[in-house]
């Protein structure tokens, strides 16, 4: 079982909470699509001696909800007014889902007052930056063509009650958001409130981060587009380090915790000769450690290609890590520089000439507009999100997982962040792929 994957005796119920039964006839019908059952599951587990292992103590395989459209909901689409909010940073096909969702309630259910907050949860208090907007569909016509988030976002907490209160003013009885793991929580927070003051109010998540770190989640949106333009970054930096006597292309992905970009983009470009991920420890000095290593590849190639994820080796420069930002997160201090300079350090303190050119493409890596593979996904995840909506589920994230869209309870998303197994065949390809397997520098 690898890392990332949850384990039976620590999954929450993994049952999707509803406001009630639906009783209304969709509007879609058997011409249009195939309605999904509501007893149709996803298993989790699919090798095999992980299921023998359930099933040796008596458990049953743990299984997600089929994410599709119903043939009854739970809301009039005449009487409904929903709500879009999306925080945290920036991800490339934002607009994408914003734009589905939209058309989604628009076309597909006759749902025509959709909200659009500004700013994220700012956007949802009673003294916003900034007032929603009505999102029509000549709004979001083209949307989908541009990076960044046609709604702007922002990071932090703000009070449940205070959101709860913009959503009853604003008759607000389906609000989607679109955010990473804080933003879940912040999610469940808006939940837990409308429970306690007994209001009919559904809150669907669509997961959103760039670094595919969602537990319960395979795939999030935004990370092919992401690992391509950071291919486009590392061939950069191969190029300029094959173009100099001892050139080292250095890159500084992104990856706070869980260095999926690095490793993927690695994958996608053979040339990387270093990688390294938040998962394993950076080892700079020794015989064995990477400054040595480098020295002999150096010295065997006359070139070098490096790529680290933002949150690799904080050992090395984090001597805080009590200092988070406004969503929780730990604050990282830049690996990419301190390699940088460490690098330059060794190689002059050891008389020998090298060419460094360090890439750093965080900013513009988020904000690109999706490519055709998540554009085409994001469409699926909204797509699923209003369906999943409007038969009154709530508490839950449109998931991705065995190639089925699925629903998934807050509580599995935000339980853990997923990271990538050491021991696992990802990593264990890209050692392989990089040569820092064989050490044979």
């Amino acid at each position: 079982m690898d890392a990332y994957m949850l384990r039976p005796e620590e999954l929450p119920d993994l049952t999707i909470e509803k406001l009630g039964d639906c009783q209304i006839e969709s509007p879609l019908t058997h011409d249009h699509c195939k309605f999904t059952p509501d007893d149709q599951r996803v298993r989790m587990y699919s090798y095999s001696s992980d299921i023998e292992a359930c099933e040796k103590i008596g458990q049953k395989v743990p299984s997600f909800e089929l994410a599709g459209p119903r043939s009854k909901i739970y809301f009039d689409p005449a009487k409904l007014n929903a709500g879009i909010v999306t925080c945290g940073g920036l991800c490339p096909g934002l607009n994408d889902v914003i734009r589905t969702i939209v058309l989604a309630l628009n076309w597909q259910y006759g749902v025509k007052n959709v909200l659009g907050f500004r700013y994220g949860y700012a956007g949802l208090t009673l003294d916003p930056p900034a007032e929603p907007i009505m999102l029509t569909e000549d709004l979001v016509d083209d949307i989908h063509l541009k990076g960044g988030d046609i709604l702007s976002s922002s990071r932090g907490p703000q009070d449940p009650d205070e959101m709860v209160d913009t959503l009853l003013k604003y008759h607000i009885s389906l609000l989607f958001v679109i955010g990473g793991d804080g933003t879940l929580r912040g999610a469940a927070d808006i939940v837990n409130t409308i429970k306690k003051r007994d209001l009919n109010i559904a809150v669907i998540g669509v997961p959103k981060t760039i670094d595919n770190d969602i537990s319960g989640i395979a795939r999030s949106f935004g990370f092919s587009t992401a690992v391509g333009a950071a291919r486009a970054a590392i061939c950069g930096a191969h190029e300029e380090a094959k173009g100099a006597y001892n050139g080292i292309g250095l890159v500084k992905l992104m990856g706070r915790d869980s260095g999926f970009i690095t490793a993927y983009a690695t994958l996608s470009n053979s040339d990387v000769n270093f990688c390294f991920i938040p998962e394993e420890p950076l080892i700079l000095e020794g015989e064995d450690g990477f400054l040595s290593i480098l020295e002999r590849r150096l010295a065997k190639k006359r070139h070098a290609v490096i790529v680290v994820a933002e949150g690799a080796g904080q050992h090395l420069v984090n001597k805080d890590c009590t200092r988070k930002d406004a969503s929780g997160n730990t604050l990282h201090a830049d690996i990419g520089v301190f390699l940088r300079e460490r690098i330059k350090k060794h190689f002059k303190t050891r008389g020998i000439p090298v060419s460094m050119k360090y890439i750093d493409p965080s900013y513009i890596i988020r904000s690109v507009p999706a490519d055709s593979f998540d554009s085409a996904f994001c469409l699926m995840l909204g797509q699923y999100a209003v369906h999943a909506g409007m038969t009154g589920r709530t508490n839950m994230v449109v998931g991705f997982w065995n190639e089925n869209f699925t629903h998934v309870p807050i509580a599995v998303a935000t339980l853990k962040r997923k990271k990538i197994d050491p021991n696992g065949p990802l990593w264990q390809t890209v050692l392989m792929t990089t040569g820092q397997a064989r050490n044979h520098y």
